[in-house]
């Protein structure tokens, strides 16, 4: 069939529009999905293997990135703005359903994020090495652990870090479960995490080993707690050695990256020794220091 020139016209004026919105979307900073956070592109929310990488549903980008390129194709914009608005999709409370994986403000910040604890040994050694550099962090603790030591819980808060549930026990199989399952484990976990720190409030969820699920998200964001994921991961959990550490998170950071820590489930030292080095050299560098986005 023949096209009209009104008809190329409409065309290309579509290509024209979803272009622009990723140009836009390129300027902000905003990082591709799965690029720099080991996540696999699967099924919505599968994990990936091993402990750490995030795999997790389309946060904002994802959605207005397919939306988008199918407005493209398409000749047409109005997929790009119904890609957008499903990426920014947000709960009944107002907490975004989308995965977090930034740094709150404009510019150069880093969100530091600790997973694991509490752990008697070397939380009070991270929260020593975080005081000493005048750096805020959000703790990412498990239920259980907090339970069982309520004074670490205590001593977290009463330093000014942000307060982050990471289920009841660390089920890494947790989205392969039932529903009631994942929410008894999301609630119960946030409930303990309370209860050692009556009225200080637990403002993200962050699934064991990245197992999200569309109703994992669901449930944390009605209870007020933004899924949170991380961009960089320089798996110390792994005792790969400081200079692996280092390298992984000294080299070409996204912009506002989220970085992942941990201070329980093993030996911690190195990324005690890992942190003694890092908070300076980003410093130095001229980041500074933010919680992951909440809102955006």
């Amino acid at each position: 069939m023949r096209i009209t020139t009104s008809s190329a016209r409409r065309r290309r004026a579509g290509y024209v529009t979803a272009a622009g919105l990723l140009g836009l979307l390129a300027a902000a900073g905003t990082p591709a999905y799965a690029a720099t956070d080991g996540s696999v592109v699967r099924t919505p929310d599968a994990p990936p293997s091993g402990h750490s990488a995030p795999a997790g549903t389309a946060d904002v980008a994802q959605g207005a990135a397919q939306g988008t390129a199918h407005g493209a194709a398409q000749g047409t914009a109005r997929s790009a703005a119904q890609g957008a608005a499903h990426g920014a999709a947000r709960s009944a409370s107002g907490v975004p359903l989308g995965i977090s994986r930034l740094a709150e403000g404009a510019g150069r910040q880093v969100a530091i994020t600790i997973d694991d604890g509490p752990d008697p040994r070397w939380t009070p050694q991270v929260l020593e090495t975080l005081r000493k550099n005048h750096v805020k962090a959000t703790f990412c603790m498990i239920g259980t652990k907090a339970q069982k030591y309520p004074e670490l819980v205590r001593a977290v808060a009463a330093d000014g870090h942000q307060l982050c549930d990471h289920s009841v026990d660390h089920d890494v199989t947790m989205d392969h479960k039932p529903v009631a399952y994942q929410r008894q484990q999301i609630l119960d976990g946030k409930a303990m995490i309370e209860k050692a720190v009556p009225g200080v409030p637990v403002t993200y969820y962050r699934a064991p080993g990245g197992a999200f699920t569309p109703d994992s998200r669901a449930i944390a964001a009605a209870s007020g707690m933004r899924p949170l994921g991380w961009s960089v991961d320089p798996q110390d959990w792994n005792r790969p050695g400081l200079k692996a550490i280092l390298a992984a998170v000294e080299g070409k950071l996204p912009q506002q990256p989220t970085v992942l820590f941990h201070d329980g489930g093993g030996d911690r030292s190195e990324t005690v020794a890992a942190l003694k080095e890092y908070l300076p050299w980003l410093k130095e560098q001229g980041y500074g220091f933010s919680f992951p986005a909440r809102t955006a």
